[in-house]
């Protein structure tokens, strides 16, 4: 069966736009709370968060409105990261978390994604059996069962003592000076709460959100205010989240950007160095650098592949037994501290690396040599599918025979925007160029035209 909804993580498009407008939010939250209160008593319950976009509001009302009317009782934790409500869900015993969030697209998109009684995302299984209470609609509980909602104040603050945990008690992290850029988003107080506690000289940029600037020249996405802001103030390091703070670039103290390759490779290195890195192996997606696949595979170590999108890293780590993945776009999954991507933590972990080291940041952000790797997008309108074109398909062929035995290409359908993601790597600048772009005229002609 066909998702209809669910693309690779939760429901997300456009704000009050099919299918992200307040009935189909209603109608998801009464068809999640059916799912999941499936023997009628009312001692189930679900917790909620959201990142700062205007929209959080109506969605946010709509939620509540669905589950409540199935009987689920609902807890309301704000603003809070991505990961929080993963943690929030396990140790507040309830069924089902919610995040209201599209992560790094920009304040007029939005989006809704669940993580299941043990803090992990749904699985697809779970989600297929979700849209097929969407389509059919779902019997309200009788007026006396109806939920409960009420807010919860303290999550943000559960959140931060957990984050700090994650690092050794005996590693202070007094004098050193950290730029967090907080998107304008979701962690826009816990983040640098969490880092003035920690000790650090913390000068937090993308604080001051307004419903509309999340992700807007700031953040994991844009990652330039940050740069410039540690090399301004001179500080040790940069750590740029995303609007619900799930992902992390780390910019070094010469205002240069590490992505989640360089993160992730730094800390299998140490963590199998350590004994810490479970299974001998790092989960990432078929995005990550062949130069971050060199690098593990000199010492020994594995790079274990998935699909794109942080919820089959974390269900190949889970199948695997290993404890560290992510993806390149900063995704760092730490099963260890986290059930899913967390932009803090990761952070916090390339703190500890400088500290423990002695070593500046710029001698930790880049472990690897990559190899080039170019990638484009082609935005497509609803309704095209512009990759069942068979002059897309030959053009994929075709650029797939000139790269063999000397790179690597991969075409994909993004799961959370109408774009067709075009990426290649080769040594070789000007094959890799020509494979790329053949292909992206390709895809730009077939969109131009008729819906395929």
């Amino acid at each position: 069966m066909t998702r209809k909804f669910f693309g690779t993580d939760g429901v997300r498009g456009t704000a009050n736009t099919y299918p992200m407008t307040a009935e189909m939010a209603l109608r998801i939250g009464a068809a999640v709370g059916r799912y999941f209160r499936n023997d009628g008593t009312n001692q189930h319950r679900v917790v909620i968060g959201k990142d700062t976009r205007l929209s959080g509001y109506m969605f946010e009302n709509a939620l509540t409105a669905g589950l409540t009317s199935t009987g689920m009782n609902v807890f309301l934790l704000g603003p809070v990261p991505t990961p929080a409500v993963g943690l929030l869900t396990t140790s507040m015993r309830a069924d089902l978390g919610v995040m209201i969030s599209a992560s790094h697209n920009p304040a007029e998109d939005n989006g809704i994604k669940f993580f299941g009684p043990d803090g992990f995302k749904l699985s697809d299984d779970a989600e297929m059996e979700i849209e097929k209470l969407i389509e059919a609609g779902v019997e309200p509980a009788q007026a006396q069962n109806i939920g409960r909602a009420q807010r919860i104040d303290d999550g943000r603050f559960r959140y931060i003592e957990r984050v700090k945990s994650s690092l050794p008690r005996d590693l202070p992290l007094r004098g050193v000076k950290v730029v967090i850029d907080c998107a304008n988003g979701a962690a826009y107080r816990a983040a640098p709460e969490a880092l003035w506690e920690l000790g650090a000289d913390v000068i937090a940029v993308g604080v001051v959100p307004n419903g509309y600037n999340i992700n807007q020249n700031c953040g994991s996405t844009s990652t330039r205010t940050a740069q410039e802001a540690v090399v301004a103030h001179g500080a040790d390091v940069g750590i740029c989240l995303d609007g619900d703070a799930d992902r992390v670039m780390i910019i070094d103290e010469n205002g240069h950007v590490a992505d989640g390759d360089q993160i992730m490779g730094l800390l299998a290195s140490r963590w199998a160095q350590n004994g810490q890195l479970k299974g001998g192996a790092l989960v990432s997606t078929v995005m990550s650098n062949l130069g971050l696949e060199r690098y593990l595979g000199a010492q020994g170590l594995r790079l274990e592949r998935t699909a794109v999108g942080d919820r089959y890293v974390v269900e190949a780590m889970r199948r695997g037994g290993f404890n560290l993945g992510g993806e390149q776009s900063g995704h760092i999954v730490m099963t260890d501290y986290a059930t899913t991507g967390d932009g803090l933590m990761a952070g916090l972990q390339f703190l500890a690396a400088m500290v423990q080291s002695g070593k500046p940041a710029s001698a930790l952000a880049n472990v690897f040599e990559t190899v080039p790797q170019l990638l484009k997008n082609v935005r497509y309108s609803a309704g095209q599918a512009p990759l069942e074109a068979e002059s897309v398909k030959a053009a994929i062929a075709h650029a797939e025979r000139s790269l063999a035995g000397q790179g690597r290409l991969l075409i994909r359908k993004s799961g959370t925007e109408p774009l067709v993601r075009v990426m290649a790597e080769s040594e070789d600048a000007v094959l890799l160029e020509k494979a790329v772009d053949s292909v992206v005229e390709a895809v730009q002609a077939a969109v131009a035209g008729p819906a395929a």
